[in-house]
């Protein structure tokens, strides 16, 4: 009975943080929601922030089990799993199941970073696209010139993209809209006629190091 009401607060949290986001959602509605007292559920969860903190391991949980589905592929490319997870995270935040959480909340951020399951979910998920970043990189399916962290954070940026939910509120269909977004994400914006363009210098120097 515990364990089932424990899994159905995660499951409501996990919902109202999509569809409301951290800041809206408050402890009385998760408890009303799953039909308990809130002093019941404070005996689950001893705060707002570690509410939030079981949803986001959640979803790291369920991004792990992705990609071990991803890389039974072993005839796939890297960039062909890159690929996947991104389209599997913006199918989750179309389904309304990606918990929404502020980049700024210091008691949110304190109790994520002291959580040692939720970190160390973290680092499974980030190691696993760290390698499959750095093999498409040699493949040269992705620029070798861009550090590999940046292309991290732009594949984790995807699962909070705005762009899905603003365009399926303009009418667009869900598939069309990450199909779109997956383009962009991995072509980026020019069409197949436009010119490269040029590199930015680095003061003023070449790649060779002369002016």
């Amino acid at each position: 009975m515990l364990q089932v009401r424990h899994e159905a607060i995660i499951d409501t949290v996990n919902r109202l943080l999509a569809e409301r986001g951290y800041d809206m959602m408050t402890v009385d509605e998760v408890a009303a929601d799953v039909g308990i007292a809130k002093a019941s559920l404070y005996k689950h969860f001893a705060s707002k922030e570690a509410l939030a903190a079981a949803a986001m391991k959640r979803v790291q949980e369920r991004a792990l089990a992705q990609m071990d589905a991803l890389q039974a592929r072993p005839e796939a490319r890297a960039v062909e799993h890159l690929r996947g997870i991104v389209r599997w995270a913006l199918q989750t935040q179309s389904d309304g199941q990606m918990p929404s959480l502020p980049s700024q909340n210091s008691a949110l951020r304190n109790v994520l970073t002291a959580d040692k399951d939720y970190m160390d979910l973290l680092m499974q998920v980030s190691d696993r696209l760290g390698a499959w970043i750095l093999q498409a990189q040699r493949d040269g399916d992705i620029d070798a010139e861009l550090p590999p962290e940046l292309v991290l954070f732009t594949i984790f940026a995807r699962a909070c993209d705005p762009v899905l939910p603003a365009l399926k509120a303009a009418g667009h269909a869900p598939e069309q809209v990450i199909d779109w977004v997956l383009r962009t994400c991995f072509s980026g914006l020019a069409g197949p006629g436009a010119a490269s363009a040029p590199r930015a210098a680095t003061g003023g120097k070449g790649r060779s190091g002369k002016k």
